[in-house]
């Protein structure tokens, strides 16, 4: 994807793709609460006509560019149009009503349960995860949006929203937030913090090969970030461990991710992500997929954690 492509995505679409939903219009502006904190009044603002944003908190906007640039946490332009490509397979024009948003959510009819459509066990095969530890982390949902239903995995988070998941759609159902995974009895001293749910059920499958007799799934706590911007919301929760291991992505945005973790928790925090060098992410590292060097920013020049395997 260039830059001119990605320049003719339309902001409010791309969103839209991310979970994101206006709250009001005006006139030719579109009014978010900000997907880079948590706020209860909307202040950021997409003018349609002129397919840009500003975001008052900030005090700064622009185009598609630079909202992933805050999104992803990086300045690197061939890593945000790597990810803004992989994203526009679920991106489709979104006609916002807010007369029926003001009675109607954007996800409607929500049913949840257990998770056994062939299809999404499928997906998830396809990624490389077991399915007998998947299931208990997840849920099957069934939902209207735009007027169409959908089934989809479910991976819930603290606030009672949904991270939605299939082989065509990725989004969340909001409240957007972390998801923390605690151990029954006594508090546990570790935390392995993760991305996104597919690394996360990555590390079980892969614990699981790795130690068929003794797994350990249960020696530590877990919290997923859903989404880099969500480290904030991380902060309070990890305050709580002795010891933090981080297992995020192998890109800018990840090592952002951690660099703000570690001036938090500096002296208790290790990364682990040198343990799947040359893989975007653990998901790419369980399914034998290399990172695409064409697109990837450049290697660390800082490796915080040089022992290989997933001994945690």
């Amino acid at each position: 994807m260039t830059i001119q492509e990605a320049k003719q995505i339309r902001i409010a679409d791309y969103l839209q793709s991310l979970g994101y939903t206006p709250v009001k219009q005006q006139g030719n502006s579109l009014w978010y609460k900000s997907p880079f904190r948590e706020e209860t009044e909307a202040s950021f603002k997409v003018n349609t006509d002129r397919n840009l944003w500003f975001d008052y908190g900030l005090g700064r906007g622009g185009n598609i560019i630079t909202l992933a640039q805050e999104l992803y946490a990086s300045d690197y332009v061939p890593y945000l149009l790597g990810r803004i490509a992989e994203q526009a397979p679920h991106i489709r024009p979104v006609s916002f009503s807010f007369r029926q948003q003001a009675s109607e959510p954007s996800f409607q009819h929500l049913e949840v349960g257990e998770l056994t459509h062939p299809a999404l066990l499928r997906y998830l095969q396809e990624r490389g995860i077991n399915i007998a530890l998947a299931k208990p982390e997840c849920r099957e949902l069934h939902f209207i949006h735009n007027g169409k239903p959908y089934f989809a995995i479910g991976f819930p988070n603290v606030a009672g929203g949904y991270e939605v998941r299939n082989r065509f759609f990725k989004g969340c159902i909001a409240p957007k937030d972390i998801s923390h995974i605690r151990q029954q009895g006594e508090l546990r001293e570790k935390c392995l913090v993760f991305e996104g749910m597919t690394d996360y059920l990555s590390f079980l499958t892969l614990r699981m090969k790795n130690c068929p007799a003794m797994p350990n799934l249960d020696r530590q706590d877990y919290v997923i970030l859903n989404s880099v911007s969500n480290v904030s919301k991380a902060v309070d929760v990890l305050h709580g461990y002795g010891r933090i291991h981080c297992l995020l992505d192998n890109d800018e945005a990840g090592r952002n991710a951690y660099r703000e973790l570690e001036r938090e928790f500096a002296g208790r925090i290790r990364d682990f992500s040198d343990n799947y060098k040359g893989h975007k992410d653990l998901n790419d590292y369980l399914c034998g997929k290399r990172q695409d060097l064409a697109v990837s920013p450049p290697p660390r020049t800082i490796v915080k954690q040089k022992k290989k395997g997933l001994g945690l």
